[in-house]
């Protein structure tokens, strides 16, 4: 029986988890039992957030890492007050309920990233205290601070064994991110047993080498050594906290305490009964909630909502005095973009390279959005991603528009995510090169995931990267982004194409991939090319009449079906060409859009691409061909490739010859 109202809170937290994992007959009872003291310290003690708005914008974010255990998250939220009722607890995990396996952003309100695949959640909080100390250096004055909040995570070994939340917590150290703060859930148990058998290495001192201030917290099931550590953690001013706090596993279960057996399976009916009765509660109702619990547990309604009035109230002292930086900083929390933000967006007459056009295209829309960063995993020089003029990120500097992420690619993305989710932050991107998107992909899919408004830019996109051989030559990537469902892939055939895609990217509520040339090519002109990219795809050149064969391309092979079809119209073939830089968006026109574009009457059709013609038959049909590349590149001058592995005129001429 629990002797305080503190305990009873804590212990609510466990009995609810219990139920709603015992009822789904499916799921992880094991860390919200361990972790609820945590759980208590943070939400009851020091985090700052309004159960009644949940997207108010100086609350304290809170990142369950350890998403597996989603019931903690799902029984805090109901507790404080948030718009989850006892009927979504009770629908957990199941077909169209606010309480699915793991937590999900956009599904649950209180839910600030989709976490599960372990890492992904503390990486991304990254990019969310990075958000934060960004803002904050950039719009706070010395009398108001209006960006001012911390960035917390609950994490579990499996995270902490991750590489991307290497990568991404040596960054965290290296920025000196203070106002992030990890508590680590040591409970010694994986899923397959105990840790010893893994995981030996002293967390401590690794997070102590990547510039990070370590507390250990050897009672984690006492919220009072909890609440002294996050409190000692606040008061550090230069480096990220991580509160190793030692927790048994199912704790409170008689049989299946401090044991995997706990991990990732209901506990069963009998040892429920066992556990709730030595947490103190009746062994036969479900989902009791005591009342002196829930009042306590509400009480963070009126404390939310009295930090946000005060926030207000300095947020309008602030814009009063500070007017274009009010004005400035609403819209970015808006995620608006100023007028004439793409007035300067310029247009190419001379052969150059993608990656130099959409750097270009870049950096002549960032100057109008001050709160749009980005940057690269050390290939600056080669993805032409740097914003002029403007400074790096560097140890205790995070005010640079530059984000220098190093050769950490799955860190970069899972910090991007965590920029556009913190919200403030237009349109973050990350950069390198294309064949390390492999590296990356998990983030990528979450962002998709998760629909967040980011720009992933991938450069060095093909065999067309030459010399550098198979290793670096993407040639099943395209396809692989493509297989990626929210997802908008860009790849534009010129350098024109290059600034539309990026203008067309700006407009999207959802995240865009754009993969760019190491290889000069051609600037085609036409007035079309604008409207024609922001429909995906669009006819570039045409015959009279119905064309006898379509050509498609995307990428540096739109000049190869060009030059083909000034070929074929000399032999008297009726031609068109289609230029293809975004098949998801094509898809999403109208079918007479689709139908002016590609005929159905019209089957003879030749796509050509530098990448596996997987796919393409949605688009050649049965009587088609597509010409493309269906194994690894190899190591020569690019032209010699091209010719090496039929990427030319005479191969498509032919092939478009022997369909007709």
């Amino acid at each position: 029986m629990a002797t305080n109202i503190q305990e009873l809170a804590i212990n609510t937290v466990r009995a609810l988890s219990i139920d709603a994992v015992q009822k789904a007959n499916s799921g992880h009872p094991g860390l919200p039992l361990g972790a609820a003291p945590m759980a208590y310290a943070l939400w009851m003690e020091h985090m700052t957030h309004n159960p009644k708005d949940a997207h108010w914008f100086n609350r304290d974010r809170f990142v369950l890492s350890a998403g597996h255990g989603s019931m903690l998250i799902y029984s805090l939220l109901h507790l404080a007050g948030y718009d989850l009722s006892m009927e979504e607890i009770k629908n957990f995990r199941q077909w169209g309920s606010k309480t699915p396996g793991h937590p999900e952003y956009h599904e649950t309100p209180g839910v600030e990233t989709t976490t599960g695949p372990l890492g992904q959640g503390i990486s991304t909080a990254v990019g969310m205290a990075l958000a934060e100390a960004f803002l904050a250096q950039k719009f706070n004055t010395d009398a108001h601070n209006v960006v001012d909040h911390y960035t917390y995570v609950i994490a579990s070994d499996g995270d902490l064994m991750e590489g991307v939340a290497l990568e991404a917590t040596s960054l965290a150290g290296h920025w000196g991110l203070n106002k992030l703060i990890v508590l680590y859930d040591s409970n010694d148990i994986t899923l397959d047993g105990e840790a010893s058998m893994i995981f030996t290495e002293d967390v401590g001192k690794r997070f102590e080498a990547n510039g990070w201030n370590v507390i250990t917290v050897e009672d984690g099931n006492n919220y009072q050594p909890i609440s002294a550590a996050i409190a000692q953690a606040k008061e550090e001013q230069e480096r990220p906290t991580i509160i190793v706090c030692k927790t048994t596993i199912g704790f409170g279960s008689p049989n299946k305490s401090g044991s995997s057996k706990s991990h990732g399976s209901p506990l069963g009916d009998d040892e429920v009964k066992l556990t709730k009765e030595a947490l103190g509660f009746p062994s036969d109702e479900a989902f009791f909630i005591p009342g002196e619990a829930l009042e306590h547990w509400r009480s963070t309604i009126e404390q939310g909502e009295a930090a946000q009035s005060a926030w207000n109230t300095v947020m309008a002292e602030y814009k009063a005095a500070n007017a274009e930086l009010g004005q400035m900083l609403e819209d970015a929390i808006a995620g608006k973009l100023p007028d004439g933000w793409d007035a300067d967006i310029p247009s190419f007459e001379k052969a150059d390279a993608t990656r130099s056009a959409g750097g270009a295209a870049l950096n002549a829309i960032a100057q109008h959005i001050p709160t749009m960063i980005g940057g690269d995993a050390d290939l600056a020089g080669s993805t032409k991603t740097l914003i002029k003029g403007e400074e790096n990120t560097g140890p205790g500097s995070t005010a640079g528009r530059n984000v220098r992420f190093g050769v950490r690619e799955h860190g970069m993305g899972a910090i991007v995510n965590g920029l556009q989710l913190h919200g403030g932050i237009i349109k973050p991107y990350s950069a390198t090169f294309f064949t390390f998107s492999d590296y990356m992909r998990p983030a990528v899919r979450l962002g998709a995931l998760m629909g967040l408004p980011v720009v992933y830019v991938f450069t060095h996109d093909s065999i067309g990267l030459g010399e550098d051989g198979p290793t670096h030559q993407p040639v099943e990537h395209m396809m692989a982004m493509r297989a990626i469902p929210n997802l908008y892939v860009f790849r534009p055939g010129d350098p024109n194409e290059a600034a539309e895609s990026w203008r067309t990217m700006m407009m999207l509520d959802k995240p865009c991939t754009i993969v760019l040339s190491r290889q000069k090519m051609q600037a085609l002109s036409g007035e079309h090319i604008q409207e024609g990219v922001a429909h995906g795809a669009y006819t570039y050149a045409d015959a009279e009449g119905e064309p006898d064969v379509i050509l498609m391309a995307t990428g540096s092979e739109l000049e190869i079906a060009v030059a083909t079809y000034n070929q074929l119209m000399e032999d008297g073939v009726k031609a068109r060409v289609v230029s293809m830089p975004c098949w998801e968006l094509f898809e999403e026109q109208d079918d007479t859009y689709k139908e002016s574009v590609l005929p159905k009457s019209v089957r003879a059709r030749v796509s050509i691409e530098a990448g596996i013609t997987t796919g393409w038959q949605k688009y050649v049909g049965l009587d088609g061909i597509a010409i493309g590349v269906d194994t690894f590149g190899a190591s020569a001058p690019y032209k010699k490739i091209y010719e090496e592995y039929g990427l030319t005129v005479e191969k498509m001429v032919e092939a478009a010859k022997h369909l007709l």
